[in-house]
C-alpha cells in the first residue's frame, strides 16, 4: 500500500484539528471545560504541539552551524569562486535581499496581523504579553543598525549559541567554512567530512521530527481553534493573501526587469519556458526534487548552456531562497504585529539580516521556513511557539515560495549565461 504524502497527513490533520478543536469549543463554557482524566482537552493539545516545537528548537544550532560551514565550505573549494561564481554568488544576495524588502514592505502596508485596528494576538491565542516580549526585545539592544552589527561579532561563540544569538553563530560559521577552504589539504578535509556528516547526521534528524509533524500540527492548531473557534481565521487569511502578493510582486516585476534589463532576455518568453519546472516546484515544494526538471528545461527551451546550468542550478538550490526568504521575513513581522510590537528600524533590519542569511544554510532542509523562522523570532525576541499559528495555510505558500525559488535560480542562470556571451532561445532582437 502506497505511503500517504507528509504534506496531505498534515492537510488531514488540519482538517481533524479544525473538527476537534470547535467540538471542544462548543462544550467549552466559563464554568465547565472538557477534560479527559483530569486534564482539559486544551492542555493535552498545547502539550502535544509544544514537543513537536521543543524538538524544532532542539535541531537550530548544530543544524544551522554544520549547514553553513559544509555550504560556504563547498563554495569556496575546488576553484568555484571564479568570474562565474562571483556572479552568481551577487546575483543571488541581491534577489533575495530584494525579496526580504518587498515582503517587508508589503506586511508593513497591508498589517495582517491587525484586526479593526487592534493586535490579533488574543484571536490568535498568543499569549505571552506583549510588554514582555517588548522588554525581551529592548534588552537585546537592537534598537539601532550599529548594534546589530556588534551582534554579529560575539565574544562567546558557545554562550552566543546558548542564549540564541543566531546572528553571530551565522557570522561565525560563515567565516569558519571560508577559512576552512584555506587550510591545506590534511587538515581541511577532515574538517569538512566531520561537518558534513554532522550535517547529514542534522538533516536524518529534521527527516524524522517532520515525520510527527502532523500530531505536532494537529496539536498546535486544535489548541489554537479550542479556544478562540475559526475567528483566527481572518488575520492568518489576510497574511496568506499579503505573502502571495509580495511573491507575485517579486516574481512578475523585480526578476523580469533584471532579465530584461541585464540579461537582455525576453522575461515572460522565459517564464512561459520554464513553466514545466515550476510546475513540477509547486506540485512538490521541493526544490532539490525539482532540480532535474529545471536543469532539462533550462537547457532545452531556454537554450542555457550545461556549463552554466551545472554550477549555477545546484548552488541555488542550495543558497538562492529567494521565496523561502520573503516568507521568513513576513512570517516574522506579522507575528510581531499580532503582538501589538511597534518594531524599530534596527530590529527589523535584524530580521532582514538574519533572513538574507539563514536562507545560505538552511534552505536545502526539508521544511526549512520552519526551522528559519524559529531562528529569527528567537534572534529578535519573539516567542518560537507562535509558529503553530502559520501551520494553517504553510502548505499552499511552501508550494508557492517553492516555485518563486525555482524561477528565481532560472533567472540566475540566464543572466549569467548571457553575461558570459552565450546567445539563448529567449534572446531580446538586436536592431
Amino acid at each position: 500500500m502506497r505511503k500517504l504524502a507528509l504534506h496531505w497527513q498534515i492537510l488531514i490533520a488540519i482538517v481533524l484539528a479544525a473538527i476537534v478543536g470547535s467540538v471542544v469549543k462548543q462544550y467549552t463554557t466559563d464554568t465547565v471545560t472538557p477534560a479527559l482524566l483530569g486534564v482539559s482537552y486544551v492542555a493535552m493539545f498545547q502539550y502535544v504541539g509544544a514537543i513537536f516545537l521543543n524538538a524544532l528548537k532542539m535541531i537550530i544550532v548544530p543544524l544551522i552551524t554544520s549547514s553553513i560551514i559544509v555550504g560556504i565550505a563547498g563554495i569556496g573549494s575546488g576553484g568555484n569562486i571564479g568570474a562565474l561564481g562571483w556572479r552568481t554568488l551577487l546575483f543571488y544576495a541581491t534577489t533575495t535581499l530584494a525579496a526580504i524588502l518587498i515582503g517587508l514592505f508589503v506586511i508593513n502596508t497591508i498589517q495582517p496581523g491587525f484586526v479593526d485596528g487592534e493586535p490579533a494576538g488574543e484571536i490568535l491565542a498568543l499569549d505571552s504579553p506583549a510588554q514582555d516580549i517588548s522588554a525581551k526585545i529592548e534588552g537585546k539592544g537592537a534598537g539601532d543598525v550599529a548594534e546589530v552589527f556588534k551582534r554579529m561579532v560575539p565574544p562567546n561563540i558557545v554562550l552566543a549559541a546558548a542564549e540564541g544569538q543566531m546572528l553571530g553563530l551565522i557570522f561565525f560559521s560563515i567565516l569558519f567554512g571560508y577559512f576552512m577552504t584555506h587550510l591545506q589539504h590534511d587538515y581541511a578535509e577532515p574538517l569538512f567530512k566531520f561537518f558534513n556528516g554532522v550535517f547529514h547526521v542534522m538533516m536524518k534528524m529534521t527527516e524524522l521530527i517532520m515525520k510527527f509533524a502532523p500530531i505536532g500540527v494537529f496539536g498546535l492548531i486544535a489548541a489554537v481553534v479550542a479556544e478562540t473557534g475559526f475567528a483566527a481565521a481572518r488575520p492568518l487569511a489576510v497574511f496568506a493573501l499579503a505573502v502571495v502578493a509580495a511573491l507575485l510582486l517579486h516574481s512578475l516585476i523585480t526578476l523580469p526587469l533584471l532579465l530584461r534589463f541585464i540579461g537582455r532576455v525576453k522575461p515572460f518568453l522565459t517564464l512561459k519556458a520554464m513553466s514545466p519546472a515550476l510546475l513540477t516546484a509547486f506540485s512538490t515544494s521541493s526544490s532539490s526534487a525539482t532540480l532535474p526538471v529545471t536543469m532539462d528545461t533550462l537547457e532545452e527551451k531556454v537554450g542555457v548552456s550545461n556549463d552554466v546550468s551545472a554550477f549555477v542550478l545546484p548552488l541555488g538550490a542550495t543558497v538562492n531562497m529567494n521565496g523561502t526568504a520573503l516568507y521568513e521575513c513576513a512570517a516574522a513581522m506579522f507575528l510581531a504585529q499580532a503582538y501589538g510590537l511597534e518594531l524599530s528600524f534596527g530590529v527589523q533590519f535584524t530580521i532582514v539580516m538574519i533572513a538574507l542569511l539563514t536562507s545560505i544554510g538552511v534552505a536545502g532542509v526539508p521544511s526549512a521556513s520552519l526551522v528559519a523562522i524559529a531562528i529569527i523570532l528567537a534572534a529578535v525576541g519573539l516567542p518560537v511557539e507562535a509558529i503553530g499559528v502559520l501551520m494553517v495555510f504553510d502548505r499552499v505558500l511552501d508550494m508557492c515560495r517553492t516555485s518563486v525559488n525555482i524561477w528565481g535560480d532560472a533567472c540566475c542562470a540566464t543572466i549569467v549565461a548571457r553575461l558570459r556571451g552565450e546567445k539563448t532561445k529567449v534572446d531580446i532582437a538586436d536592431h
